[in-house]
């Protein structure tokens, strides 16, 4: 069977040098959620502005890694940091590499395992392609690989490589709630439970009360405790602890009181869901939020940025690569999903011996640690992914722009 190009409505890419028409850059786009991007949803600001800035250009030769392959096998598991990672000195400049397609920013380009990515040197340039082995009526052998067009336009799914390891960033999405003062006073809450019931589990009913907001859809957490700024120790919103999810399943009213003296409330009935751990009387009610359809396209911040690393997620004294870590800035301070941190541990206090007299403090340079990958945004507080670490990251390390 002839193997032939999937069918596209947008208009011919333009021409690349010669040697280099018959493949199909990838979009920076690539980064997305598995349920994320409906096949017609729209290229992001954040997409368009990077498009007009790298597009097709790919990257600088002095930026690959020193021992880049010419061609790498997706294979299953692959990352898009992963794979970066073997062709570039900084991996998150991913973008850059695989370059962007203007005609067809509207929807990303997906890469799957079993593709073949070819690293293709133009003069003083690099980008990354796409390229499959074809077998047109018997004419190539099995063993030829020619670079041809593979375009895909859909949601990222059947095992789509994605950017990182959705498994540790996929429970935070939805989990992680950062509530302030005032949220917190007048979030809902389960003030009783059904009888002979302690605590709820999955399928039981609890009675709640305040202000549903219209909402139907909630997450159950407990003990939200304070997140404060390790250096001014500023009170930045209060964690969420999670606990699970549900539903309303019965509106709030009022009864006539025993007494024939007006009313009483009759809470809601709420039913559980999902749970980590089983609810009780005082846990609090948030609105499950919409998921964000956007994807994540990796970028550094329009201008300085630094904090503090707040807490390790889960209570932990401190994180390792691939563990969640709450920031001191958000959506305020202009952290955005999406935004690469560099993490700074601070220099130690040491002593300078070697001239006459007393020995004189000094503090050594602040150390390189890592890196972060920002995932979920609230107004002064972040979560990011600790993507690498040459050692152990704890609260009060340091972050900046890369």
């Amino acid at each position: 069977m002839r193997h032939r190009p999937a069918p596209s409505a947008s208009p011919a890419a333009p021409r690349r040098p010669s040697g280099l028409c018959c493949a199909v850059s990838l979009l920076a786009g690539m980064a997305l959620l598995p349920w994320a991007q409906a096949a017609d949803a729209p290229a992001s600001a954040e997409q368009r502005s990077r498009a007009q800035q790298v597009a097709g250009a790919g990257v600088p030769l002095a930026e690959l890694a020193a021992n880049a392959p010419e061609s790498h096998s997706v294979q299953r598991g692959d990352t898009l940091w992963d794979i970066a990672k073997l062709f570039l000195k900084s991996p998150w400049r991913w973008p850059d590499l695989w370059g962007m397609n203007l005609e067809q920013i509207r929807n990303p380009n997906l890469i799957y395992p079993g593709q073949m990515l070819v690293l293709v040197r133009d003069g003083d340039r690099a980008q990354l392609r796409v390229a499959r082995a074809v077998q047109a009526e018997g004419q190539l052998p099995t063993n030829t690989v020619k670079l041809s067009p593979r375009l895909r336009s859909q949601a990222l799914e059947g095992g789509a490589i994605t950017a990182i390891p959705l498994n540790l960033i996929g429970p935070f999405l939805n989990e992680a709630v950062v509530l302030n003062q005032d949220e917190l006073a007048q979030a809902p809450r389960i003030v009783a439970t059904q009888e002979g019931r302690v605590m709820v589990s999955r399928g039981e009913t609890a009675f709640v009360r305040g202000d549903l907001r219209g909402q139907q859809s909630f997450t159950l957490f407990r003990q939200a405790r304070p997140l404060r700024d390790p250096v001014t120790q500023e009170l930045l919103g209060y964690e969420a602890g999670y606990v699970g999810t549900g539903e309303i399943s019965r509106a709030a009213s009022q009864a006539p009181a025993g007494d024939g003296k007006g009313e009483l409330p009759v809470p809601a009935g709420f039913t559980v869901t999902t749970v980590r751990q089983e609810a009780g009387v005082g846990d609090r009610l948030a609105p499950v939020p919409a998921r964000d359809l956007s994807a994540f396209v990796p970028h550094s911040p329009g201008q300085p940025i630094s904090g503090r690393v707040v807490s390790i997620y889960g209570g932990s004294m401190t994180a390792a690569q691939n563990q969640v870590v709450a920031l001191s800035r958000g959506r305020q301070d202009g952290i955005e999903r999406g935004h690469v941190l560099a993490l700074w541990s601070d220099g130690k206090l040491a002593s300078d011996t070697t001239q006459p007299g007393p020995a004189q403090a000094i503090k050594l340079p602040d150390q390189a640690l890592g890196l972060l990958f920002v995932f979920r945004v609230f107004d002064r507080v972040s979560y990011a992914l600790v993507v690498s670490a040459q050692d152990s990251v704890k609260p009060g390390d340091r972050f900046t722009q890369p």
